[in-house]
């Protein structure tokens, strides 16, 4: 259970939920949006199937706008889609990529790691290198004379 939590707060700050939740928003505001400014819209659903193939720029071409609104509508529901869905796919490819990154920094810190291990011994080499140099010196040899 607590790995699933890590996930999730993973993925909360990677911002995928905001950019998904985000996406959901502007395509019910797109199929609201397109069932009240297009005659031709029925229902809801053909609202939001418009709403989704305007936003994707897929157009299938089974249901288009007609109404200059409609129209002009389509092109700001095709501008906030690719903003939204290019959010999504940067966050997605952000998961993918951040593993990999994770993974070579901590290579990276554990190279780290061993070299300042291998610093200290140097230092304490030297250290005691210099302590056996100062009591030689402190301590003059006397001489047999």
């Amino acid at each position: 259970m607590n790995r699933i939590s890590q996930r999730r707060g993973y993925l909360i700050r990677r911002g995928l939920w905001y950019s998904l939740a985000l996406c959901l928003i502007i395509l019910m505001i797109g199929g609201v949006g397109f069932w009240a400014l297009e005659p031709s819209i029925e229902s809801l659903q053909e609202g939001l199937w418009l709403a989704f193939t305007t936003a994707a720029t897929v157009g299938y071409g089974d249901v288009v706008p007609k109404t200059p609104f409609g129209r002009a509508f389509a092109v700001l529901v095709v501008l906030l889609g690719l903003a939204v869905l290019s959010l999504v796919t940067a966050s997605l490819a952000a998961l993918f990529v951040e593993r990999d990154v994770e993974a070579e920094e901590r290579q990276i810190e554990r190279d780290l790691m061993r070299e300042i291990r291998a610093l200290r011994e140097q230092v304490s080499a030297l250290e005691q290198s210099l302590r056996d140099n100062d009591e030689t010196s402190s301590h003059p040899k006397r001489s047999n004379g």
